[in-house]
């Protein structure tokens, strides 16, 4: 066997179930609270880096390091790893208001502050809105329930009341400008920052337009400031939702070192962008081994997360709230399946098939 085209360690050379390690992706699931109960739920699964979207109930302006530090021990205390923290950049710096180079400065001490207590990412979004009144729920196999998007639902809706509408060109110009400014404090601190795609990727939504929306807005992204830590949020479902193959859109990415965090699930797509459904991990038109043996092949390191399970009769009449929206049952899933491509993956890479 040529362990040495995937790197593997002689520490797991020669074990059959392949388990993950610094040289290998990583699962994750996001937790919703840090409670004992959520962190042994985790562990029971095998999953070793958490997600988690805020630090207690404020923003980054409620980061310290003693703040993050403590979170970080906390999950440690579960023998678990918080490798990514999902944040908001806020409406001044998304809609181009006064009082955006505050939020700017917040969110560079913040990244700071990732730096000294090592958290290698930090996610985020960059839409006015997220157009999820287009979902609805379908009936899939044993009648579990599908989130199925069609664009017709929305297509008319005007922005919310109180809300603006803002031109792609605008964001375009508000997410440069706010690039710029953080994208040398992220290298500086060695932290990677990943935007995660616009999901649903409809090309208008409330009357905003979705910079993230399309293949070629994430190539437009990442060439703004060409850095590792301008990377983005791989999402494989979504690629397949805009009508592209996932496996060519992730080595694009991966061959420039911009996947920074990596979401793992299927889709059945009939209209790219307009009409889709959301399905289990082992169905639909997304080839899941294909992906995985891409990121494996780049020697991808970071957090995979297997998201999006369908709903499912354990899940909705026994709901466990503290990891990503109640849905363990459908999580437990997910995750085997993506460790049975993950452990397929790196034994077929490395037998140099």
């Amino acid at each position: 066997m040529v362990y040495d085209k995937v790197g593997i360690s002689d520490s797991i050379k020669g074990q059959g179930h392949w388990p993950e390690s610094d040289e290998t992706p990583t699962l994750t699931l996001f937790l919703d609270d840090l409670s004992d109960r959520s962190l042994r739920r985790v562990k029971q699964l095998g999953v070793k880096g958490v997600s988690i979207a805020h630090l207690d109930t404020g923003g980054l302006e409620t980061w310290t390091d003693e703040n993050l530090k403590r979170h970080i021990d906390r999950v440690a205390e579960g023998d678990l790893e918080i490798r990514n923290v999902m944040f908001d950049p806020g409406e001044r710096i998304i809609f181009g208001k006064d009082g955006r180079d505050d939020d700017i400065e917040t969110i560079i001490n913040a990244i700071q502050i990732a730096g000294r207590q090592g958290l290698p990412v930090m996610e985020y979004n960059f839409y006015a809105h997220r157009i999820v009144e287009g979902y609805k729920v379908v009936p899939g196999r044993g009648g579990s329930g599908l989130m199925d998007f069609n664009n017709d639902r929305i297509k008319d809706l005007p922005p919310l009341q109180g809300k603006e509408a803002i031109s792609i060109d605008d964001l375009w110009e508000n997410v440069t400008y706010y690039l710029k400014a953080v994208i040398p404090a992220a290298e500086a601190a060695d932290v990677r920052l990943a935007l995660h795609p616009n999901d649903p990727p409809a090309p208008i939504s409330r009357g905003s337009g979705q910079i993230m929306g399309s293949v070629e807005g994430w190539k437009r992204l990442a060439d703004i400031v060409p850095s590792p830590y301008n990377g983005i949020t791989f999402d494989c479902g979504v690629t397949r939702e805009m009508g592209h193959d996932p496996v060519e859109v992730c080595r694009y990415f991966g061959e420039r070192d911009q996947i920074n965090h990596v979401h793992f699930r299927n889709v059945v797509t009939r209209t790219p962008r307009l009409d889709y459904t959301e399905v289990w991990i082992d169905e639909g038109q997304v080839d899941m081994f294909a992906v995985m043996s891409e990121l494996v092949r780049q020697k991808y390191p970071r957090l995979i997360y297997p998201e999006h399970p369908p709903q499912n009769d354990s899940d909705t009449e026994f709901p466990f709230n503290g990891i990503s929206a109640t849905t363990y049952t459908g999580f437990a899933y997910t995750v085997g399946y993506a460790r049975a491509m993950m452990q397929a993956s790196l034994a077929t890479q490395a037998a140099g098939k």
